[in-house]
C-alpha cells in the first residue's frame, strides 16, 4: 500500500490536537496549556474551559478593588469646621477620560448621546432606541481593568438604551454591575465566558428572558434572548457569539440558522433585533440561503457605510499583536421590524472604541457598534 493506513490511535491524536488548537484560540493560551487542562479534565472541552477560567479570572480585578479602597478619602470629622460647610459637598463633576473609570451609579448619567437627546429628556428624539453591541474580549487579561474603564467611558458617553456584550467573564461583569447600576443585567451564563444584555432601567422594561442552546457547540456558545418594552413598543432582543475560527464554518452556519429561525418565529407585533460577534463570512450567509424575508442586515440597510465595514481590523487594532492583516465584518446587527403597529428602522451607525487608552491598548480587539433606531 502506498498510503499509510490510519490507525484509531492516530485518529484520536489528530482529534485531540484539534481540540488543543480550539482551546488555545478561545483562551488565548498555547498548546501546552491547552493539553494540560484538557487532559486533566478527561478531554471534555467545556469542563476544561471552565477550569481554566476559574483559575485565571477570579482575581483579575482584585488589584483595582484594593486600589479603590486605598484611595477612598476618609470621612470628615463632624467637628472639622462649621456645620454648614462640613455638610455641603462640592457639586459632582462627571469627567470622561481614558484612564478614569466612569461612575455610572446615578439613575441617569449626566451626559448626552451622540444623537443629541438627553438621557433624561422627554423630547421626540429621546424615543429613538440607541444600542451598542461589543465583543469586549474579557478573556484577555492584559490591561483588562483599564479596558473595562474604557468600556464604562463609552457607556457614559453614549448612554445606550440596550447593550449587547460578548466574551464576558464573571469578574468583568461584576465590575460593570458595580458601576452601571442604572442598567439591568441579563447574563447568558454564570461561569466560563458568555454573553450579556444591559437594559437601561428607566427606558427599557424586561418581561422575560431565555437562553437557547446550540447543541453541537464546542466553545460554550448559546443564544441569549429577552422580551422587553420600549416606550410602548414590544421588542425581542437577541445576542450571541457564534463559533470562532475559519474551520468552524459548518457549526457557525448551524448556529446562524437557529438565530434566523428564532427571528422568524417571534410574534408579529414584536420588533426583533439581533446583534453580536457572529464570526460570519458573507459566503456563509449565502450558503444558509441568505437572510429570510423581512430580516435585514442593518449595515446593508444603511447603505453599507465603508467606515463601519470592518469591526475586526488588525491593520489598525494592535491588541492581539499579530503580524498579519485581517479585516472582517464579524460583528453584525440584524433587524426584523414588527409587521403590525409602528415599524422601527435603523437611522445611524458608527464604530466605537477606536481610540487608544492611556495604557496603549484599545478597549477591545473588536470595535463596538453604536446604532440608533427610529419609528
Amino acid at each position: 500500500m502506498s498510503d499509510k493506513e490510519v490507525t484509531p490511535m492516530e485518529n484520536l491524536e489528530e482529534s485531540r490536537l484539534r481540540m488543543c488548537d480550539k482551546f488555545a484560540h478561545v483562551t488565548g493560551s498555547d498548546s501546552a496549556v491547552a493539553q494540560c487542562y484538557l487532559a486533566e479534565n478527561e478531554w471534555d472541552m467545556e469542563t476544561a474551559l471552565n477550569s481554566f477560567f476559574e483559575a485565571h479570572m477570579e482575581s483579575v480585578f482584585d488589584l483595582e478593588d484594593t486600589e479603590e479602597r486605598k484611595n477612598r478619602p476618609l470621612s470628615k470629622r463632624k467637628d472639622a469646621g462649621p456645620p454648614e460647610k462640613a455638610h455641603s459637598p462640592e457639586p459632582k463633576r462627571r469627567m470622561i477620560s481614558e484612564t478614569d473609570c466612569i461612575d455610572l451609579t446615578e439613575d441617569e448619567p449626566a451626559c448626552t448621546s451622540s444623537t443629541g437627546s438627553k438621557a433624561t429628556g422627554t423630547d421626540e428624539g429621546d424615543h429613538k432606541l440607541s444600542l451598542v453591541s461589543w465583543n469586549v474580549d474579557g478573556l484577555d487579561t492584559l490591561s483588562i481593568v483599564e479596558r473595562a474603564r474604557g468600556l464604562c467611558s463609552y457607556l457614559a458617553l453614549y448612554t445606550p438604551d440596550v447593550v449587547f456584550l460578548q466574551e464576558l467573564v464573571p469578574s468583568y461583569i461584576q465590575y460593570l454591575k458595580k458601576r452601571a447600576v442604572s442598567y439591568l443585567f441579563v447574563e447568558g451564563n454564570e461561569d466560563g465566558y458568555f454573553t450579556g444584555l444591559m437594559l437601561k432601567k428607566s427606558r427599557v422594561k424586561l418581561h422575560k428572558s431565555e437562553i437557547v442552546s446550540y447543541p453541537t457547540t464546542q466553545m460554550m456558545r448559546n443564544l441569549l434572548c429577552a422580551q422587553v418594552t420600549f416606550f410602548g413598543q414590544e421588542l425581542y432582543l437577541m445576542t450571541s457569539h457564534l463559533e470562532s475560527c475559519k474551520d468552524q464554518a459548518a457549526e457557525r452556519m448551524k448556529q446562524l440558522k437557529v438565530v434566523l429561525q428564532k427571528m422568524k418565529e417571534a410574534p408579529d407585533n414584536m420588533t426583533v433585533i439581533f446583534g453580536g460577534d457572529t464570526n460570519l463570512r458573507d459566503p456563509e450567509v449565502a450558503k444558509v440561503g441568505g437572510l429570510p424575508s423581512g430580516v435585514t442586515d442593518v449595515w446593508e440597510e444603511l447603505g453599507k457605510p465603508e467606515h463601519c465595514r470592518f469591526t475586526w481590523d488588525t491593520k489598525i487594532n494592535s491588541n492581539k499583536g499579530v503580524s498579519y492583516v485581517s479585516r472582517c465584518r464579524f460583528d453584525r446587527l440584524y433587524l426584523r421590524p414588527a409587521t403590525t403597529g409602528p415599524k422601527m428602522t435603523p437611522e445611524h451607525m458608527a464604530l466605537i472604541g477606536m481610540e487608544k487608552l492611556d495604557c496603549g491598548r484599545y478597549t477591545s480587539d473588536h470595535w463596538g457598534i453604536y446604532c440608533t433606531f427610529t419609528t
